[in-house]
């Protein structure tokens, strides 16, 4: 009996070696260290939404930390009802490129109305579509609140209007100024607004770039007096917006986040990253997007059209090899650069080849991603004077003031014109101050 069970034992033991069982490694376990604000919402908020006729502004990161989707979850809470979508760009689905024209709908999924805040009727003009940056830079520079801002019929049947977008901590990113046209029109129809707040997946620390110059560069891309990288929240932002800059102050109410550190970035938090937008694919892409969106501002490709947008950047006329060399002489901290060849299937050289390089962070902590941009910027214009060109209007709409291209093309160094702008940082922290919710 005993030579039975040993043998037995060993046949098991010799089993499990045949079947190479080994642990799940724990990076694919996923412990959600921070709360969205839909989930406390839900479990400890419902008093807001109760007995209440719901507008949601959504896209695809409108979901908790197991990927349900707020409208789900909406629709399946017995003590409100969804009644209306409302879509910032890129739509509810998030499936239009930057510029694109989303119209009207109704959901077959959901059965709801779906509302474009980015455009309910401006469509491209005939042609335009071939020139789509061109379009887009013209869109978002505009001041026709109208095209971008819920009105009428579209809040007629709502009692409450919920936000709950995931932003990327970058002033030139539409759905800050998408939220705070939703809370003007939302004080003027005297409906309630509801922030569920979402990390600032780069860290809530660090502050880059330019104030805004106020009203003079107030634009869709930027509405209010913040810089470039703001280093707030979309519920702090929304709690600045209506104390300090709304001609009319809404009934606001912001769902903070649990578990939320300023020093935390996504990848910290423990929660499923969702696209925000179709080139932001990825955190890597977000971490660099605060410099290198202000090429949109440049005839440079900041990488659209290709897989890694805004990490990569060129044009037809560029040597990579011999970019990559200089821009590494320069020792910028936490990043490096590969010389990169690519083909853009849309936007800017579509279809041509482009020389450039690939940004390769290798230390985010002391990573400057708008320092990094305007070295770039000024090395490409040093290699390449007769084709490097600014789209002046529009670079000047993103930094939020002319002084930065103007140094630029006065020859002034980088470092210097970066100096400049510490002081604002400054004021700027210690302006944010009364309205930050987490430590």
């Amino acid at each position: 009996m005993k030579k039975l069970l040993v043998s037995v034992i060993a046949a098991g033991l010799v089993f499990l070696a045949a079947c190479r069982v080994v642990p799940v490694p724990s990076t694919f376990v996923r412990t959600p260290k921070v709360k969205p604000g839909v989930e406390v919402l839900l479990e400890k908020r419902l008093d807001l939404i109760r007995g209440k006729r719901i507008g949601l502004i959504a896209n695809p990161t409108s979901v908790d930390s197991r990927l349900r989707s707020t409208a789900d979850l909406l629709r399946q809470c017995p003590a409100a009802k969804l009644v209306a979508l409302y879509g910032p760009e890129h739509g509810v689905r998030g499936n239009a490129q930057a510029g694109e024209y989303v119209p009207f709908y109704l959901d077959k999924q959901l059965g709801l109305p779906v509302f474009s805040l980015y455009g309910q009727s401006r469509k491209p003009a005939p042609g335009m579509l071939k020139n789509i940056d061109e379009y887009m830079r013209t869109f978002d520079t505009s001041k026709d609140k109208k095209e971008l801002a819920p009105e009428g019929e579209m809040l007629h049947d709502i009692e409450v209007m919920v936000f709950d977008l995931q932003d990327v901590g970058v002033r030139v990113y539409t759905y800050a100024a998408t939220m705070a046209y939703a809370m003007q029109a939302c004080a003027e129809a005297g409906i309630p607004f509801i922030v569920l707040d979402r990390p600032n997946p780069i860290n809530g620390l660090t502050l880059e770039g330019p104030m805004l110059e106020y009203p003079k560069f107030s634009s869709f891309i930027g509405l209010y007096p913040v810089p470039l990288r703001h280093g707030m929240t979309a519920g702090e932002l929304a709690l600045l917006f209506n104390d300090r800059f709304l001609p009319r102050r809404v009934n606001l109410t912001v769902v903070p986040m649990e578990g939320w550190r300023r020093n935390l970035w996504f990848d910290q938090t423990g929660l499923p990253w969702v696209i925000p937008s179709p080139n932001l694919p990825t955190l890597e892409t977000a971490t660099v997007y605060p410099g290198q969106v202000l090429f949109e501002g440049t005839n440079l490709s900041e990488g659209r059209g290709t897989t890694r947008p805004f990490e990569q950047f060129g044009a037809p006329w560029i040597d990579g090899y011999e970019l990559a060399r200089r821009l590494n002489a320069l020792g910028l901290p936490g990043v490096q650069f590969r010389e990169a060849w690519f083909t853009p299937t849309f936007s800017k050289h579509q279809g041509q080849l482009c020389g450039g390089c690939q940004i390769h962070v290798t230390d985010r902590q002391r990573y400057r991603s708008v320092a990094t941009a305007l070295h770039i910027i000024k090395t490409v214009r040093e290699m390449y004077p007769d084709q490097f060109q600014f789209h002046a209007a529009y670079f000047d709409k993103e930094l939020g003031t002319t002084e930065v291209r103007l140094a630029i093309e006065r020859g002034v160094e980088v470092t210097e014109i970066v100096r400049r702008l510490q002081p604002d940082l400054a004021e700027f922290a210690r302006q944010r101050r009364p309205y930050l919710l987490y430590p």
